[in-house]
C-alpha cells in the first residue's frame, strides 16, 4: 500500500478586510499565480475533450483536455466580474499543466491537466486553456459556501454506445444532464457510477459523453467502470485527485499501457469520498490486490481522514447488492462477504454503486446482514444503528441500457445469497426498493446537518432517446420521485452536540485621533547655551482599533512637513519624538525614539513608526502617544511657524 497523501481538508476561509483614516493611507493589494504565461504559441493548437473534475477539496477544481500539440500550456482563471468580452485582466492567474502523448485508440495529440487551487468561496470564476494567443473558449464554474448542507447528484452508467447509436446514446445523456441541473441548479458535485463509455478507448463515444456543457461548469466525480477499464482513455480525460495508481487497484496487477485504475479520496465539504477501481478483482490469473487492497485502502483512508468528515461516501461500479442482471455475479457474492463487515466497522453511512442498471436501495445492512429485521420495505426514513450501511444502485442516466430484473434465488436468505425477503418476497432479502421502469433517471443525494436525504428522480419518458427497448410503459412524468428515503445517522451511545456557528464580521482596522484634534502648540522656544532653540510638547494621541480576525500586523508611521511662516522656513528634520503606548490595546508596541536631526540624521522628516503590533496580536484598541522635541539652530528667523504631521496605517 503506498503512503496517503497528507491531508488536504482546508481551514475555513475567512474574507479579509482593512480600513484605515488617516491624512495620507497606503495600501497595497498582491495577487498571486503558480505560473507565468508561456511566450504566445507558433502554431494553432486544438484543445477538445474540455472538462472540469473535483479537486482535493472545495478550494481545488483539476481540468483535464486533449490538445492537438505538445506545447506548454495552463489553465487560466480569473473572477467573472473581472472577465469582460472573454478578455481576462492582467491579474489573471494561470496553473500549469502536466501530461503526456496520448495512447488512447489512434487519437493523435496530448493529454493535459492542470490542479486550479485557492479558490474564495460564493464565487464565480472564468477559465480558459492554451497560451498567451492561442486559448480554448471561455468557460465558468462558481464556488458555494464552503459550509454547510449541499446537494450531488448521482448518475449511473452513461455508457455512451450501449445502446449501437452514438448519437441517441449522447442524446439521452445530455438530457439527462440538462434536466437533474435545471432542477437542482445549486447541485455542487456530478458524481460518476462508471462507465461512462462502452468502448474504452473509442474516442467518438468520449466525445458524445464530454459534449454537455454542464460537465465544465459542475466538476465531474470520476468512477471507472468495467466498460472504462480496457484503455488508458479514462486516466487521460478524467484525472482525479489523491489518487493511489500503485499497481494493486489496476485490474491486471499491473500498471500497464492498457488499462485504466487507482482509487482515490477527497473531503467535499463535510462528506469523505473514497472511489475505487472495483475493476481489480483478485483472481489467480490476472494477481490484481482486489477486495484486500481494498479494503486496506478504506481503512487506511478513514483511519486517516474520516474525523475531518461527519459522513462517509463510498463510491464504486460493481454493484453488490442490486436486483438485474449482475445481482447473482460470482464476483459481487464474494464481495457481499468482503466488503460489508469492514464498511460496518469503519462507519460508513452510503455506498453508490452503478454496474446493474436498475434502480435499487438496500435495507439497512450491517456486516453483511439485515441490521434491523423490523425495517420495513420501502420506509421513507431509515435510523441506522451502530455499523448499519445503505447501499444504492442508480439506472442507467442516458438509456443507452436496461437490464431486466431478475427474481431471487433460494441460494440463501443473508450473507452472500440472493434469496427472497420475508417481507416482500418479490424482492431480494437486502432490497428496500427495487425498480426498472426502463426510464432514465438519476439519484439526488442531500447532505444535511443530520441527515443524507436519497432521492431517484426520473429524467426521462418512454419517448425517445432511448426509451428502453420499446419495455418502457410508465406515464409518470420527468421530474418523478420514485424513491426517497431520508437516512439518519448513528451518533453512538453518548450523545453529541452540535452547534452551528455564522461566518463572524471580518472586521476591521483603522484609527482616529482619541479627543479632540486641537492644534499641539510646542510654545515659545527657549535658546539653549549649545545655540539652538529647544521646545517640546505631545501629539494628540491616536486610538488603533483592530477587531480582525486575521489578527494580521498593522503600523502606525508618520513624517512631518517643514515648518513654514509666510516665505520662512526651517526643515522638519530638527523635530523628534520618543512614542509610547498611553493604553495597551490591539497589541501596539511603541516605536523607537527619533531625536531632532541638529546637526544630522532627518529626525521626523521621513516616515518613522509610531506604533506596530505583529501577526497574531490580540484584538482590541489600544491608545498611542508621543512626548516632541524640537531643536534647531538659533539662525532661524523669528516668527509663527507652522507644519504637518501626515499619518500612514498600513493594514497586514
Amino acid at each position: 500500500m503506498s503512503p496517503l497523501p497528507a491531508s488536504a481538508r482546508p481551514a475555513r476561509l475567512r474574507r479579509t478586510a482593512a480600513w484605515a483614516s488617516s491624512v495620507a493611507l497606503c495600501a497595497s493589494l498582491a495577487l498571486t499565480g503558480v505560473a507565468a504565461l508561456p511566450a504566445a504559441a507558433a502554431s494553432t493548437t486544438a484543445y477538445t475533450g474540455i472538462i472540469l473534475g473535483v479537486g482535493a477539496n472545495e478550494t481545488q477544481r483539476i481540468v483535464t483536455w486533449y490538445s492537438s500539440d505538445d506545447s506548454a500550456q495552463v489553465v487560466q482563471l480569473a473572477p467573472t466580474s473581472a472577465v469582460v468580452g472573454d478578455v481576462f485582466p492582467a491579474a489573471a492567474t494561470s496553473f500549469g499543466a502536466s501530461g503526456t502523448a496520448n495512447v488512447a485508440g489512434t487519437t493523435p495529440g496530448f493529454n493535459r491537466h492542470s490542479t486550479v487551487t485557492g479558490l474564495a468561496e460564493n464565487t464565480s470564476y472564468s477559465y480558459r486553456v492554451g497560451s498567451e494567443g492561442n486559448w480554448s473558449p471561455v468557460y465558468t464554474f462558481a464556488t458555494q459556501s464552503f459550509e454547510g448542507n449541499f446537494d450531488f447528484l448521482f448518475y449511473g452508467d452513461p455508457q455512451i454506445g450501449a445502446s449501437g447509436n452514438v448519437a441517441a446514446d449522447g442524446a439521452g445523456w445530455a438530457d439527462t444532464l440538462n434536466v437533474s441541473l435545471t432542477a437542482n441548479p445549486k447541485a455542487e458535485l456530478l458524481v460518476s457510477g462508471g462507465d461512462q463509455v462502452e468502448t474504452a478507448n473509442t474516442e467518438s463515444q468520449w466525445d458524445a459523453f464530454l459534449a454537455p456543457s454542464q460537465l465544465k461548469n459542475v466538476p465531474w466525480v470520476a468512477t471507472i467502470g468495467n466498460h472504462d477499464v480496457g484503455g488508458k482513455a479514462y486516466e487521460q480525460h478524467l484525472y482525479t485527485p489523491n489518487t493511489d495508481r500503485a499497481a494493486a487497484y489496476y485490474a491486471d496487477g499491473s500498471k500497464t499501457a492498457s488499462t485504466s485504475g487507482g482509487d482515490y479520496w477527497f473531503i467535499y465539504k463535510d462528506v469523505l469520498f473514497i472511489d475505487l477501481n472495483s475493476n481489480s478483482y483478485k483472481t489467480a490469473a490476472n494477481g490484481s490486490g482486489g477486495d484486500d487492497a481494498h479494503v486496506q485502502y478504506v481503512t487506511d483512508v478513514i483511519n486517516a481522514h474520516g474525523t475531518q468528515a461527519k459522513y462517509t461516501v463510498l463510491v464504486y461500479h460493481h454493484s453488490i447488492y442490486s436486483s438485474a442482471a449482475h445481482a447473482k455475479d460470482a464476483d459481487a457474492k464474494v464481495r457481499r462477504v468482503d466488503f460489508p463487515t469492514t464498511f460496518s466497522n469503519l462507519g460508513v453511512d452510503l455506498v453508490l454503486q452503478g454496474h446493474d442498471h436498475v434502480y435499487t436501495r438496500s435495507y439497512e445492512i450491517k456486516n453483511g446482514a439485515k441490521a434491523n429485521p423490523a425495517e420495513q420495505p420501502g420506509a421513507n426514513e431509515v435510523f441506522t444503528g451502530p455499523g448499519g450501511v445503505v447501499y444504492v444502485t442508480a439506472n442507467s442516466a442516458s438509456g443507452s441500457k436496461y437490464y431486466d430484473m431478475t427474481a431471487p434465488d433460494s441460494t440463501g436468505t443473508s450473507g452472500a445469497g440472493n434469496g427472497a425477503d420475508p417481507q416482500n418476497p418479490g424482492n431480494y432479502w437486502y432490497n428496500s426498493v427495487q425498480n426498472q421502469d426502463y426510464v432514465r433517471s438519476y439519484v439526488k443525494v442531500g447532505v444535511q446537518k443530520d441527515a443524507l436525504v436519497v432521492e431517484n428522480l426520473t429524467s426521462g419518458t418512454c419517448a425517445a432517446p432511448n426509451a428502453g427497448g420499446g419495455k418502457c410503459t410508465t406515464t409518470n412524468g420527468v421530474g418523478t420521485t420514485q424513491d426517497k428515503v431520508t437516512i439518519r445517522p448513528y451518533h453512538g451511545n453518548g450523545q453529541e452536540i452540535q452547534v452551528d456557528v455564522p461566518n463572524a464580521p471580518v472586521g476591521e482596522f483603522g484609527w482616529t485621533i482619541d479627543g479632540q484634534n486641537g492644534l499641539v502648540d510646542m510654545g515659545t522656544a527657549t535658546l539653549a547655551g549649545d545655540n539652538t532653540f529647544t521646545a517640546s510638547g505631545k501629539i494628540n494621541q491616536i486610538a488603533v482599533t483592530d477587531s480582525r480576525r486575521t489578527l494580521a500586523p498593522w503600523s502606525i508611521s508618520a513624517s512631518v512637513s517643514d515648518f513654514t511662516d509666510g516665505d520662512k522656513t526651517f526643515s522638519g528634520k530638527y523635530l523628534g519624538w520618543t512614542p509610547k503606548v498611553v493604553t495597551p490595546g490591539a497589541g501596539a508596541t511603541a516605536g523607537a525614539a527619533v531625536a531632532p536631526g541638529t546637526d544630522t540624521g532627518a529626525g521626523l522628516s521621513v516616515s518613522r513608526p509610531l506604533g506596530t503590533a505583529v501577526q497574531g496580536h490580540p484584538r482590541g484598541t489600544g491608545v498611542l502617544g508621543a512626548d516632541l522635541s524640537l531643536k534647531l539652530p538659533d539662525t532661524v528667523d523669528q516668527g509663527t511657524y507652522r507644519s504637518t504631521l501626515t499619518i500612514t496605517a498600513l493594514a497586514g
